[in-house]
């Protein structure tokens, strides 16, 4: 049975992995043994920092910086990740982001950039990724989702139609894919403890109570709570899995109503 999760030597790509939960993940994998790809664009020196963290945690890594968005820039990276380190296994498609902006105050070129690395890029990457996968007959994608693949929320259109593709993507790469052995299927994060909403997880903070009722398992989720998703995810473990979204969120998405936490 331990062999089914066992991914000790396996080289993962997972962009945007510098922070957040991208790095968690990285955590996760390289723990569990895989040799870890750290992917950036907004600077060398987060890139470095990031391989420098995980290494301290005797993690083998190493970094690439390179623009998701741009093909030819995403073609010689994965040719040079391929050369340098080894086949990708894994790709986890990580990159994103989010503008928080009513529909009616967005402008056109903010809504085109949210799903441009939203969106856009998970395709480019797997596009790129997966023509090795598929000549070696093996491979996992895991396409970060969200749960705004799911629901709506207010002033995040452009993220909420990124995501919401981004999930019929993932069903269509493994339509196209499967036959070949590889796996393709995403995970949804719910609202996790990371640096970014350290500000609003206070007692009394609207959305932290909003988020602590709404949510079953009535707490935040800790960023390690992905970690178990995305190692079943990119391990034999799940090689009957494909096309499918796994929603790591303390089952917000499973309750209509005051959840159960509630009298």
């Amino acid at each position: 049975m331990t062999n089914l999760f066992d991914i000790k030597g396996k080289v993962a790509l997972i962009t945007g992995s510098t922070h957040g939960l991208g790095m968690a993940m990285a955590k996760g994998l390289g723990q569990a043994g895989a040799t870890i790809v750290v992917n950036g664009n907004s600077s060398q020196e987060k890139i470095d920092h990031a391989v420098a963290e995980l290494k301290s945690e005797g993690i083998n890594a190493v970094g690439y910086k390179f623009n998701v968005t741009e093909e030819q820039e995403v073609k010689a990276a994965v040719a040079k990740i391929e050369s340098e380190v080894g086949p990708i296994d894994i790709l986890i498609n990580n990159a994103g982001i989010i503008k928080r902006i009513p529909l009616l105050d967005m402008e056109v070129s903010d809504f085109r950039e949210v799903v441009d690395i939203d969106l856009v890029s998970p395709f480019i990457v797997s596009k790129h990724v997966a023509k090795g996968m598929i000549e070696r007959r093996q491979g996992k994608i895991i396409n970060i989702c969200s749960m705004m693949s799911e629901l709506g929320r207010n002033t995040v259109s452009a993220y909420a139609a990124a995501k919401g593709g981004l999930k019929m993507l993932t069903k269509n790469m493994a339509t196209e894919w499967a036959k070949y052995n590889v796996q393709i299927n995403g995970i949804g994060p719910g609202y996790f403890a990371t640096e970014q909403t350290k500000p609003i997880r206070v007692d009394g903070h609207p959305f932290n109570d909003f988020i602590i009722s709404r949510t079953p398992a009535a707490k935040w989720g800790d960023p390690s709570d992905l970690a178990g998703a995305a190692i079943f995810l990119s391990s034999k473990a799940s090689d009957f899995v494909n096309g499918h979204i796994l929603y790591v969120d303390g089952g917000i998405l499973a309750t209509i109503g005051k959840p159960s936490n509630e009298e």
